[in-house]
């Protein structure tokens, strides 16, 4: 019944006409490698996107463990490389495999050709010793002061597409990365924790503006971005509104759905 709720849920998004019921399926390009950490929840992960293309009939996933395919170049036996694709998904972590080629050949698919990127949770743990990684994904990992709790989070932008149906101010068990090399002034800031309902005396808290976000959008060059810290918990890919914000999050990285991903301030504190 869940899961058939959660499929309801997720077709009712998915307008009857126009682009998306009339265009071909997209093709989206799911990385799974990690180097270092391993996450449990990758598996199941991958395995939702892949579901949830198929249900929604908007795009097919390729899942891959490894960054083969993460280039321009023309590959063996009509392996399918970036120009097959519209978005790249990395729930990925680490210094992955890719040398100075294939890492120009990532950055314009989505800068310079207009694709789109979408980071799940330790994708800021992914290349922190490449800069430009980090300012195409809009910031790095530094560390998860409360690790796995149940996080206070205000939405700051309902109309971002998949972020209706998340009450304005929730608690969501997950591990919430805090990031570093962030800034307001280059993302859209969608989610973001409650500040006045953390433990700001945990010495591993080094945001002073307690700005701690959560999930983002943002443009690089011609293309899209979006991340998340939530997937950390592997059964929140159970739950038919995280599932619906990543499908939102899809729709728009592959341009299905527009959006404004205007860099704003941070909201005045409440009294």
């Amino acid at each position: 019944m869940k899961r058939m709720f959660a499929v309801l849920l997720l077709l009712a998004t998915v307008p009857p006409s126009g682009t998306e019921a009339a265009g071909a399926r997209k093709h989206l390009l799911a990385i799974g490698e990690e180097k270092g950490y391993r996450h449990e929840a990758v598996s199941h992960a991958l395995a939702t996107i892949e579901r949830l293309g198929r249900e929604t009939g908007l795009w097919d996933t390729t899942i891959r463990t490894d960054t083969e395919a993460l280039t321009k170049k023309k590959l063996e036996y009509n392996a399918k490389n970036l120009n097959d694709f519209d978005a790249v998904l990395f729930y990925t972590g680490g210094t992955l495999e890719m040398d100075d080629e294939k890492k120009a050949d990532f950055l314009s698919f989505i800068h310079d050709d207009g694709k789109g990127f979408i980071g799940v949770h330790s994708a800021t743990i992914t290349f922190t010793g490449w800069p430009e990684y980090g300012e195409m994904i809009g910031g790095y990992f530094d560390e998860h002061p409360w690790l796995t709790f149940d996080a206070p989070i205000i939405v700051e932008d309902p109309s971002f597409p998949g972020m209706a149906q998340w009450p304005r101010a929730f608690v969501l068990k997950d591990e919430i990365y805090q990031i570093r090399n962030f800034s307001r002034d280059k993302v859209r800031v969608l989610m973001r924790l409650d500040a006045s309902k953390l433990d700001l005396n945990n010495p591993r808290v080094h945001r002073m503006d307690r700005d701690f976000a959560v999930t983002w959008a943002k443009m690089y060059g011609k293309g899209r971005v979006f991340y998340s810290t939530l997937g950390h918990v592997t059964e929140n890919w159970d739950d038919p509104r995280m599932q619906q914000m990543y499908v939102g999050a899809i729709k728009w990285a592959m341009g299905l759905v527009d959006a404004d991903v205007t860099p704003r301030p941070a909201p005045a504190p409440q009294p």
